[in-house]
Parts: C-alpha cells; structure tokens; sequence
C-alpha cells in the first residue's frame, strides 16, 4: 500500500479545506504575503483554520445539552522589530486576504523597502506524525455518544450508595490549519482532540447533619472516541468516585510552614504555573520573569530537570508543528537544577538572537502567537512514593489540585489543593480539605529535597490561559517533596 509523507497529507486535506472552495493558489498566498512585505517588516504570515467542534453533557441520567459548531477564517500578520500588526477575517477569499494584507503592512513606514524578501517558491516544513489526521467527531455516531456517557453515570452509582448525582461530559474537536510564511515555510496540521469528563456528588448524614462533597475525574488526547473503552471509562469514574468518598471524610487543613509532598502526574500543574510561564521568551525578553537573565545559573535543586516536550505521541499538548510552522521540539529548560533555555516563538527568539523552539501558539487564527507551553514535566528520580511519603515527620501530601495563581515577576503562587492528607511520622494520618499551597517558584524549585522515581503525565485535561488565550496543554511530574512551603488552612 502507498501512503503519502505526513505534511503532503496534510497540506492537501488543509487545501481541500481551506483553499480550493474559496479559489485560493499558493499564488494567492504568495501575492498577500508580497503585499506585506512592499514595506519594511521582519516576518509576516497567514494562518488558515477550520474548525468543527461538538460537546455532549449528561445531568441525572439525561443529556441535557449537545453543541455543534463550525469556525474558519484566516489571520494575517506583519511584525517589525518588537511591533506586531494583525488582522484578521472569518471570509476566506483572496480580496479579504490582500485587505488584511495592506492593512497589516502599516506596521511600517509606507514605500519604505528592504526587509523581508518573499520566498519565490514555497518550502515544506519537517515532516512529522505524532497523531493521526483524522476527524474524531466521525469515529462514533450520535446514539454511541450518548450511551457512553450513559455507560459512565451507570458506573458511577455502582460504585457505591453515597453517590447522589453524575455529571458527565464528552468533546471532540477537529482542527486543520495551514501557515504560509514569508520565508516560504508552508505547513499544516490536522489535530484531533478529544475529552470525556465525570463529575459526581457523594452525600452521607451522620450525627443529623448531610455533607456533600464532589470529585472529578477524565481524559483524553489526540486520537478518536474509541480510545474509551471500558477500562478507560472504569478509571475516570473511579479517579472521581475515590475523590468525592475521601473528601467525605476529611478534616480541616492545618496551617504553618511544612513539608509538601506532591503526588505524581497532574499536580505538576503547579509546575506549569509557578515555573513554566515564567521560562515564557517574551517575560524574559521584557525582563520580566523571575528567570531572567539567568541562562547557565543554578535555578533549582540537583537532580532537577524540566523539559516542555510537544513530540510525545497522542497527547493533548503536542503538535506537529506549532502555529508559526516550526516543528514543535523536546526543550530541556533546567538540566539538573541548571537553567538551559526558555520556551521560544519566532519574534522573541529573533529579538533574543537565538533559534524557535516550536513554542509559537494561538488560541485562534483571530489571536496573534505568543510562546506558549505544550506538554511541561519534570523527569523522575531514584526515591519511591512510600520513602517520600515515609520520611515526612509533619507535613502535607497533595494528590490533586484544584486551581492557582501565579505572578510571572515575582514568582509567587496560590494553589488549592482537591485532594489532600496529613502525614505525621511518615504515616498517611486522614484526609484533609482546604489546604492551600502559597510559595515562590523559583524558590521552591531549589527546596526540592527528595523526587520519585514514578514519573507520569496528566490523563488529558489540561487548558493553559494566557493573556486571554487558551490552549490546550499537557503536565507531568514523579512524586515530588517540597521542604519550607507556606500552607494555609482551616484549622
């Protein structure tokens, strides 16, 4: 059998899609790009994309609401030493494309020439397949949608008497984009995305009073619908369940300085927001991140190393090549507590004399790129759960967290705790609720003291919002203790 190499497949469904019902030739894109660059620019792009989204919710064992919706359109862009112009249109055709284009080239003095040349012949960029560019919505019909999520609330009761309600929801999206460069990079992309989500509600009375409390659990990645299968669906209605009976039980956090231990997998968010923003090129070309300056500087503990990897296969950050074209790269930002690099687009990397690391993300081809995290993790070490856990005197051991802040400049960072112990004497002693986590990230990366050696990355639920974008990302860490981290609390 003959199979086409991945970005030829790619390039003729994006055209398919994006170019031939609306007349549009590599020479329409070369003729917009041309217009831009008749003034003085540095870079300029078009980012096409067509998007069709569908999401089905099941509340008390009903669905009761489903969407549907198409998008497409295009973004236009010209940047100009650190000045960016940008336009953008939902009318795909070569008469918006040439007005986006001589609006955009305003950046710059009018009839001043030199700058960016317009490649004459359009240039590939490098081949990947770390996903299959296929349409998800299409991989199950509307009737087998709806009985999986019915198949999830059904499990979920089983799984024990005091759950009182299931929420469950299932999305799929399909996403094709094209990016023509001046430089004469053309690339596509065809991403599918999918997620299903389980909510449920445990209720018990003891002494005459009800508590409720809630857990949630889910997954999901860049493949088809048929990736939850019944052991699949089992763990994300167990996450849930698990979580909801244990906050049953627990008690008010207490507060002070302490040890934190946290859990494997999805509390590396905190190291996303606390750390990986601030490795952002653009806050370090401003100088505002707590990393700045810093390149080849002790910044963490020893035995520290944080990549932001878009290559790993199927996952929920990843991509073939980011929103510029540039395919996307496994970057070690801190190699054994030493700061290597930051997370770069192509503006700041120009502006930083250094190369893009396939970091350039949008929410939108209405959005202009930014750098912007894909898939953020710290690698494991040589320490088990239970000798991290056993060498805790008094102190907290954090599983799951719930939602946080952080300021880029200073480092400092809020975070809530979703699922939480007390330890004492290095015993698990019950579970606690309303713990907050408060510290500074750079800082907390040198108090690092003990790291797991059971390194995972989230199940597929992550969404990074910056500067009012949102993306979809991936997280991961081993079992981590924090030593001299601030927890606030109830009790």
């Amino acid at each position: 059998m003959l199979t086409r190499e991945p970005m030829i497949e790619r390039l003729a469904i994006a055209r398919g899609l994006l170019m031939e019902p609306f007349n549009l030739s590599d020479a329409s894109l070369r003729k917009a790009l041309a217009t831009i660059a008749a003034h003085r620019i540095d870079d300029a792009d078009l980012y096409f994309q067509y998007t069709r989204s569908e999401g089905w919710s099941l509340e008390e064992g009903i669905v009761k609401s489903g969407s549907f919706g198409i998008d497409q359109g295009v973004g236009v862009r010209a940047v100009a030493g650190e000045k960016t112009a940008f336009a953008y249109s939902d009318d795909i055709s070569e008469a918006a494309l040439l007005d986006a284009a001589r609006t955009v080239r305003s950046i710059a003095a009018a009839g001043q020439a030199g700058g960016v040349k317009v490649a004459g012949k359009p240039r590939m960029a490098a081949a990947r397949a770390l996903y299959a560019p296929m349409d998800p919505i299409a991989s199950l019909d509307s009737a087998a949608k709806v009985a999986l999520l019915e198949r999830v609330e059904r499990l979920a009761r089983a799984k024990d008497p005091r759950i009182v309600q299931v929420m469950a929801g299932l999305a799929g999206e399909y996403d094709v984009v094209l990016v023509a460069r001046a430089d004469g990079t053309l690339a596509a992309d065809v991403r599918p995305l999918v997620r299903l989500s389980v909510t449920v509600i445990a209720e018990q009375t003891v002494n005459g009073e009800v508590r409720r409390e809630v857990g949630s659990g889910g997954g999901g990645g860049r493949f088809g619908f048929a990736y939850f299968d019944d052991a699949i669906i089992d763990g994300y209605v167990r996450d849930a369940v698990h979580a909801a009976l244990t906050n049953l039980e627990s008690r008010p956090a207490k507060a002070g300085e302490m040890s934190v231990v946290l859990g494997p997998g999805w509390p590396g968010v905190l190291l996303h927001e606390a750390i990986g923003h601030g490795l952002e090129g653009d806050f370090n070309r401003k100088g505002s991140s707590a990393f700045s300056g810093r390149i080849g500087q002790r910044v963490a503990a020893q035995g520290v190393t944080v990549l932001d990897d878009g290559t790993i296969p199927d996952r929920r950050g990843s991509l073939n090549v980011d929103d510029e074209g540039n395919p996307t790269q496994r970057n070690v930002l801190i190699e054994d507590g030493i700061l290597k690099g930051y997370i770069q687009d192509s503006m700041n990397a120009r502006l930083m004399g250094v190369a893009p690391t396939g970091n350039g993300r949008r929410e939108s081809y209405a959005a202009v790129p930014m750098p912007r995290m894909t898939n953020t993790y710290m690698l494991g070490g040589d320490k088990t759960r239970e000798e991290i856990v056993a060498g805790l005197e008094r102190g907290l051991y954090a599983t799951n967290f719930g939602g946080g802040q952080v300021d880029i400049t200073s480092g400092k960072f809020v975070f809530s705790a979703s699922e939480a112990y007390w330890v004492e004497k290095g015993k698990i002693r019950y579970p606690v609720k309303g713990a907050t986590i408060i510290g500074n990230g750079p800082s907390a990366l040198t108090r690092v003291s003990m790291i797991g050696n059971d390194m995972k990355l989230d199940p597929g639920v992550g969404v990074c919002g910056k500067e009012g974008q949102s993306v979809p990302v991936g997280v991961g860490q081993p079992t981590l203790r924090i030593d001299g981290m601030t927890v606030g609390g109830t009790a």
